[in-house]
């Protein structure tokens, strides 16, 4: 079973989303106006003015939290640490890449969740891939494909990888059993997953700034003792990436195609790019400006941080140590972790535990919001069966804490990417939608208006969407 996993895993990856997504990345880099870097100052005007809403309603910040919550998790500490050791320092070079070009394709995913919204029966906004492939697609058989897979990624297999990582970590700075550590974890995210939307928003916006802000002044610090060196893992970085150099101990034995697999395989992991994840949190924002483009422009920048900022936070405490052995079996969250114990003694070790605990625990509780709503867009949201696939959910994380790393990492691969396939063909035919929505709030923007949804303008699109979302 392990070996067919893996077959089709490699498969999926070798030869088809490593294309697809780089091809769509591109596409809307070149349709939207390279929208990411020239827009870039944009991105950070949007976000400090997300806050506004009505007090009963979701912010753009909170809903830039929620996902930032589900981005910033175990891809980043111990997904990074995976993608050097098995794709060697060029795999970072093609992380970048992935993410830099992604941001443009996390645009339009958002923007179309935004302008594809729905209000349920609590006046909660619902939305994503599963909503604007139903209504601006007309094909529902289409968004329950992804709903089945979102909900089996994020729900179920991501939430393990989630869980795993925690528990080793524990286990590797304060000796506590894995299955103690999921028994805490089923505890903790049990009182928030059955609090609600609202209640895992409002979870995320306190705790996400903040551990973020932790772990990179860490990061930072070791950078700033490490000054001298860091030209050379720059370097490092770039020739692996191309074959250039098999320089040092980190690059013995990697090819071109094990990097550029890996940094991207491990790249969309971490920051979700094209794989619609993302697009589930920006739907449920009330968004300041009151146009779905603002709050692709909010996600965009998540994508930045998720990626550009702490990724490579964690490739640099990582290169610049000389814990990367090739072949030694030292992978995951305990390779981040000898890592800084190595540049700041045995706290590292538990800063590290503690950090993995903060991101992947608000992760866990992101995703299974994620997976809420493509459950209610298949239309099994009745009371009993939500209790039911919450209890599921928890068994996940349990089995997570005590699972083998390998064979769930690779689950999560092949899940992630099923979702990203069908996602990447929605945004491509919906392609027009977001193009015009993109240009009608930089002309308003030109004018010096507040840019506002007004979808009489496009009557086809005045169709398509919810008249209460809306209004």
């Amino acid at each position: 079973m392990t070996d067919i996993i893996n077959s089709i895993s490699a498969l999926l990856w070798g030869q088809v989303l490593v294309y697809l997504l780089i091809a769509a990345g591109l596409f809307f880099t070149f349709r939207l106006g390279f929208i990411q870097f020239v827009q870039f100052p944009h991105m950070f005007k949007v976000m400090f003015g997300s806050r506004k809403c009505a007090d009963n309603e979701i912010s753009s910040f909170q809903a830039f939290c929620t996902s930032l919550a589900a981005r910033v998790g175990t891809g980043n500490m111990a997904g990074v640490a995976v993608a050097l050791y098995l794709g060697g320092p060029g795999a970072i070079f093609w992380m970048w890449l992935i993410a830099l070009i992604g941001m443009a394709t996390s645009f339009a995913e958002s923007t179309l969740a935004q302008a594809y919204k729905t209000k349920d029966a609590d006046g909660n906004f619902r939305g994503g891939p599963a909503y604007y492939m139903q209504n601006g697609l007309g094909k529902r058989w289409m968004g329950t494909l992804f709903s089945l897979c979102l909900i089996l990624a994020f729900g179920l297999v991501f939430n393990a990888v989630q869980s795993n990582s925690i528990a080793a970590a524990f286990e590797v700075a304060f000796d506590v059993p894995k299955y103690i550590v999921g028994i805490c974890l089923v505890i903790g995210s049990g009182i928030i997953i059955f609090g609600g939307l609202k209640t895992i928003s409002r979870f995320a916006e306190m705790v996400v700034p903040f551990m973020a802000l932790a772990y990179l002044l860490v990061a930072l610090y070791v950078c700033a003792i490490n000054f001298t060196a860091l030209p050379d893992v720059l370097v490092l970085i770039i020739k692996s990436a191309f074959g250039i150099e098999q320089a040092g101990a980190g690059a013995i034995g990697y090819g071109v195609t094990q990097a550029m697999i890996q940094g991207i395989k491990r790249g969309l992991f971490s920051n979700e790019a094209g794989m619609g994840s993302a697009a589930n949190a920006a739907a449920t924002a009330t968004p300041y400006p009151p146009h779905p483009a603002s709050q692709g422009y909010v996600q965009m920048l998540g994508v930045f941080i998720d990626t550009i900022v702490i990724c490579t936070a964690t490739a640099s405490l990582i290169l610049l140590s000389q814990q990367l052995v090739p072949e030694s079996g030292v992978m995951g969250i305990e390779l981040t972790q000898a890592a800084l114990q190595e540049h700041v003694g045995d706290w590292g070790t538990y800063f590290i535990a503690i950090a993995i605990l903060f991101f992947a625990f608000t992760s866990i509780v992101a995703n299974y919001s994620y997976a809420e709503t493509n459950l209610m867009f298949l239309e099994h949201n009745s009371n009993k069966g939500m209790f039911i696939f919450r209890l599921v959910v928890l068994g996940m994380v349990m089995f997570g804490a005590v699972g083998e790393l390998g064979l769930i990492w690779t689950l999560a691969d092949i899940s992630m990417g099923l979702m990203a396939i069908v996602n990447v063909i929605a945004l491509f035919m919906l392609s027009g939608v977001v193009v015009w929505l993109s240009k009608d709030y930089n002309e308003q923007r030109k004018k010096g208006l507040i840019p506002t949804f007004d979808k009489s303008k496009h009557p086809k699109l005045a169709k398509e969407v919810d008249p209460a979302a809306w209004e």
